[in-house]
C-alpha cells in the first residue's frame, strides 16, 4: 500500500496488515505508548518539532511519517526523521544502544605478547 493509503487507516486497521509481533504490541498498548501517541497528535501541525521519548518499543505508525523524534539510547537522545520505510518497525531499531568496540594498541614499551602479562 502507498503511504497515503496507510495514513488514512485507523490504528486498529493498520494493525491488521502488519506482522504479528508489532500487531501484538499495538493491541496491548501501555499507558506510556498511548501518551506518546497523544503527544504526536498534539505536534502534528508542527512536524519540525522534535518529540523526545524513552519508549524504544513503540511501533512506528504511518501518521508519524515526516515527523522528528529523539529516541533515548541509554546515554543520549538520537534524533531521527521518520521515513516511509520505517513504518511497522520500532523506534529503538533506529537508535542503536551499543556501538562498535574499537580496541587500541598496547601501551608504551609493550609488545603484542606482553599485554596479557600481569603488571607485577
Amino acid at each position: 500500500m502507498s503511504i497515503e493509503q496507510l495514513q488514512k487507516l485507523s490504528i486498529s486497521e493498520f494493525a491488521k496488515i502488519i506482522k504479528s509481533r508489532p500487531r501484538r504490541a499495538i493491541t496491548k498498548m501501555s499507558e506510556d505508548y498511548k501518551r506518546l501517541i497523544s503527544k504526536v497528535e498534539k505536534y502534528k501541525d508542527n512536524p519540525s518539532k522534535v518529540i523526545k521519548t524513552h519508549i524504544r518499543e513503540a511501533v512506528i505508525l504511518p501518521a508519524w511519517v515526516g515527523m522528528n523524534f529523539a529516541v533515548h539510547n541509554g546515554k543520549e537522545f538520537k534524533q531521527m526523521t521518520i521515513a516511509p520505510e520505517m513504518v511497522g518497525h520500532r523506534l529503538g531499531e533506529f537508535a542503536f544502544s551499543t556501538k562498535r568496540v574499537l580496541h587500541s594498541a598496547p601501551g608504551i614499551r609493550a609488545t603484542r605478547g606482553s599485554k596479557f602479562l600481569a603488571v607485577k
